[in-house]
């Protein structure tokens, strides 16, 4: 399936280059491996495409709501972090 996303400047960027190998989204619709992200720059300042977008594929998807590794109270107090490897 190809799905089409919105992805900020700085984000795109980072993806273009190949520094960011990893997107954090709300789990609010379906993804799963070998799908094809298109990820589309957005420019939130002016609420407009830009015209440049890229297509990856996806690796992997993990979704966190039902993983419990953490407590509540240490999600709170320290929050997630995302880490990708190169």
């Amino acid at each position: 399936m190809t799905i089409e996303k919105k992805i900020w400047p700085e984000y795109f960027e980072k993806v273009l280059s190949g520094e960011k190998k990893f997107e954090l989204r709300l789990a609010d619709w379906q993804c799963q491996t070998g799908d094809i992200l298109v990820l589309r720059e957005w420019e939130p300042k002016t609420k407009n495409y830009t015209g440049r977008q890229i297509e990856k594929e996806v690796g992997y998807v993990l979704k966190t709501k039902d993983v419990n590794l953490f407590s509540e109270e240490d999600v709170e107090k320290y929050g997630y972090q995302i880490i990708g490897f190169k």
